[in-house]
């Protein structure tokens, strides 16, 4: 190769380098300016209460003697938001109360271990100094239903009732090795969410479309909802709290299967159908979950993906009520 050859190759990889510098500079500065903007905008619509030294978000409304407590699932960015097809249909008959975890929603972010009796004992605290008065019907979604047993297994005289909508069994989160953690924490993902590459992303309809395709592209929430709803995941998805979630979840699951004792109080399981296409894993550890209570039922709801309450919150919110009403 010629020195002049030599001269041109190396000046292609300054300037290809540089370019790699200026883009991934634009990125950073795209992300830190558009987060910082969001963060102005994404005001509480409840309260927030001092939980274990730091701000844990409390959404409520309706009235009644029973208050229905709303755990969301793994990964629903804004709880608030996700439950309002059902709270909407729970409002005109009881008590609720949306209540965010840390790392999500509203909340702050935590220090502190994301293992089982910790979230337990931070949702109590929270309904204690919020005034939210007992007996509870908790109410859990998928990955929720581990605190929201561990609850019930450490104040059982608080606890009225418990409806799992597509709620996972201890059994089958304690068998499930999925490295979703591992994913979500990696260098690729994480890379693109701090470079703005995933909030670039995210204003393609398209992309926001596929990330709602099992929420019923949220067709049941007012579209204000829907852009405060896209607001909370750019600002909480793949923060550590919710990775820490993922990774403890097996060792959760363990803490609740190894203080398994069926429960006194009525327990009804929501199933979906998942349009027809649900895992036998699933489906069988679903109907084995009812020997957790001595009143327990099981309710396959059809058409449906593993939101149940945004398709069918009416089917929800009836048996819900019906525990309400016990």
């Amino acid at each position: 190769m010629s020195k002049k050859w030599r001269k041109r190759l190396v000046k292609f990889l300054i300037f290809d380098l540089s370019l790699i510098i200026i883009l991934l500079s634009s990125g950073l500065i795209y992300q830190q300016i558009s987060s910082s903007q969001d963060e102005k905008t994404f005001t509480p619509p409840g309260k927030l209460y001092e939980v274990h030294g730091d701000k844990m978000h409390l959404y409520t409304g309706g009235e009644g003697d029973v208050t229905v407590v709303l755990a969301s699932g793994w990964g629903t960015a804004d709880p608030y938001v996700d439950y309002y097809p059902l709270y909407e249909k729970l409002a005109p008959y009881t008590k609720f109360a949306v209540y965010d975890r840390f790392g999500y929603g509203y909340s702050d972010r935590t220090d502190k271990k994301r293992d089982v009796d910790t979230v337990a004992d931070e949702l109590h605290e929270l309904l204690q100094v919020s005034g939210q008065k007992p007996p509870y019907v908790l109410v859990a979604h998928s990955l929720g239903s581990l605190e929201t047993l561990r609850f019930a297994q450490k104040y059982p005289d608080l606890v009225k009732g418990i409806v799992m909508i597509d709620g996972g069994s201890p059994e089958y989160y304690e068998k499930d090795e999925d490295n979703l953690a591992d994913t979500i924490a990696g260098f690729g993902n994480q890379f693109r969410i701090k470079t703005g590459l995933f909030r670039l992303s995210m204003q393609v309809p398209a992309v926001v479309d596929a990330s709602n395709a099992n929420r019923n592209a949220l067709k049941l929430v007012p579209e204000d909802l829907r852009k405060v709803d896209k607001t909370a995941l750019l600002l909480n998805y793949g923060n550590a709290n919710t990775i820490d979630e993922l990774r403890e979840m097996q060792a959760n699951a363990k803490v609740v299967v190894d203080h398994k004792q069926p429960l006194p109080f009525p327990l009804t399981i929501l199933t979906a159908d998942y349009f027809g296409k649900a895992e036998p894993d699933w489906t069988k550890t679903q109907s084995e979950f009812q020997s957790w209570s001595t009143l327990s039922k099981q309710v396959t709801v059809k058409d449906t993906e593993h939101y149940i309450h945004q398709y069918h919150p009416d089917i929800a919110a009836d048996e819900i009520l019906k525990i309400v009403k016990k």
